[in-house]
């Protein structure tokens, strides 16, 4: 078989088809800090691993990052202040952000913390506009455009870029919606910002929504930027983040390891991987396990095994059939091959490597690629043994257990005994504990 290129060994149908594709760059914005600490299970990181993580995001190309909502006390207040304060100082490419309701309580200590700081502070002032959040507030239209105006102008009077956020967007009537957005573009907001607050949206409303979003701001202003932010209670959040981007939207919002309100927000690292992988941007995305690292510890938040782009399987595999795909393209000694052989995402673009472990589904490749990573000759006896451990074993083998085998191995060969019983090497593994059984429960 001839050589084939990169673009010949993978036909692409992501490609395929007549949507449109974005002609403007499409900013990220990093909601960890405000969105991300609002989930109830979360521990809140000292101010030490807040700043921390900005020079992450920093690492990773984010665009604006929200500290925090100034305006829920001055713990958070002050927060806010020393990482817009590290922003401007170290002459970070983040805009800074904090939340905000549409009360000038709210918004006057987001003023203090940007006039501290030395550096604007954009207000991401957010407000119910939907007829049920409507009945439960005691609210009618014409309240949430008296509160749209006063809080936009008051902010912008003070020197605060402001982003207007409509929430629950995704059950909001589109009347309203005008009324709401034309109100505080008006009043000086230059972005605005549809919410999924609650998650109900599918991808095919989140299209419809900023399309028609779109055509709002084209009538009032064409300049102003539209931002999406999405929850994920119905498991859409990257789906309708990709939706909103294609119908127009040009700055997306998201959280490390998709924490946040119930269920969470879009994940940033899920995110910012699609988002290289259809080239709609080309950011450096190897910090990416350090960046959910931090927030895993900092945050008290445990990274399931098999999640995606930076869990521990992510990128590893003990079955037969996929690591002799693998082992076949490290011979070959293509990367590039065994990167993306068994493997949508390309390990090395988040800074991992490929892993092949031995297990009861392995087959001799598997063997022969652990034993050649740790510099062990590739024995046929070696091979033979280990693998015949692993079948009858119900679990993959650790690096110690297989070291331990290697080592008696050793020892039985320089004495000329090759006469190892599959008994023999599954005596070198540790006992199997059956779970217990609560007390009074069946047995």
């Amino acid at each position: 078989m001839t050589d084939l290129t990169g673009s010949e060994m993978i036909y692409d149908w992501n490609e395929k088809g007549d949507a449109p594709r974005p002609t403007k760059k499409i900013l990220i914005t990093d909601e960890t800090l405000r969105d991300g600490l609002q989930s109830p299970s979360v521990i809140h990181p000292s101010i030490q691993d807040k700043v921390y993580l900005l020079y992450l995001m920093r690492c990773l190309e984010v665009d604006a990052a929200d500290l925090g909502l100034c305006g829920a006390g001055e713990r958070f207040k002050k927060d806010v202040t020393i990482l817009a304060k590290e922003i401007a100082n170290q002459h970070m490419p983040i805009v800074p952000q904090s939340a905000a309701r549409t009360l000038e309580s709210d918004i006057a200590p987001i003023v203090d913390a940007s006039q501290e700081a030395g550096i604007a502070i954009e207000a991401c002032i957010f407000l119910g506009s939907s007829p049920i959040r409507q009945y439960a507030e005691g609210w009618d239209v014409s309240t949430l455009l008296r509160l749209t105006e006063s809080s936009v102008s008051f902010a912008v009077s003070h020197g605060l870029p402001v982003m207007f956020v409509t929430e629950d967007t995704t059950r909001a009537q589109p009347e309203a919606l005008k009324q709401i957005y034309e109100c505080a573009i008006r009043a000086g907001a230059h972005r605005v910002c549809a919410a999924d607050t609650v998650g109900h949206a599918t991808p095919h409303g989140v299209y419809a929504l900023i399309r028609f979003l779109q055509g709002v701001v084209n009538e009032v202003d064409p300049t102003v930027g539209i931002d999406w932010h999405g929850h994920r209670d119905r498991g859409l959040d990257i789906a309708n983040t990709l939706a909103a981007i294609e119908a127009g939207a040009d700055r997306v919002h998201a959280c490390a390891l998709g924490i946040g309100e119930r269920s969470g927000n879009t994940p940033m690292e899920i995110l910012l991987v699609n988002l290289n992988l259809l080239g709609l941007a080309r950011r450096d995305l190897r910090g990416l396990p350090e960046y959910c690292q931090v927030v895993s510890h900092a945050c008290g938040v445990p990274i399931p095994f098999n999640y995606p782009v930076v869990g521990a399987d992510s990128f590893r595999t003990a079955t037969g059939v996929h690591a002799a795909a693998i082992a076949k393209a490290i011979d070959k000694a293509d990367e590039w091959l065994a990167d993306r052989v068994y493997c949508g995402v390309p390990a090395s673009m988040v800074g991992r490597t490929q892993g092949i472990e031995i297990g009861p589904m392995s087959g001799d490749h598997n063997v022969r690629v652990w034993l050649k990573k740790h510099d062990i000759e590739p024995h046929p006896v070696f091979i033979e043994k280990i693998l015949a451990a692993a079948k009858r074993s119900n679990r993959i083998l650790s690096d110690e257990e297989i070291h331990r085998m290697g080592r008696v191995l050793r020892l039985r060969m320089s004495a000329g005994d090759l006469n190892v019983s599959e008994d023999d090497m599954e005596f070198l593994l540790p006992p199997i504990f059956q779970p217990q059984v609560p007390s009074g429960a069946a047995r």
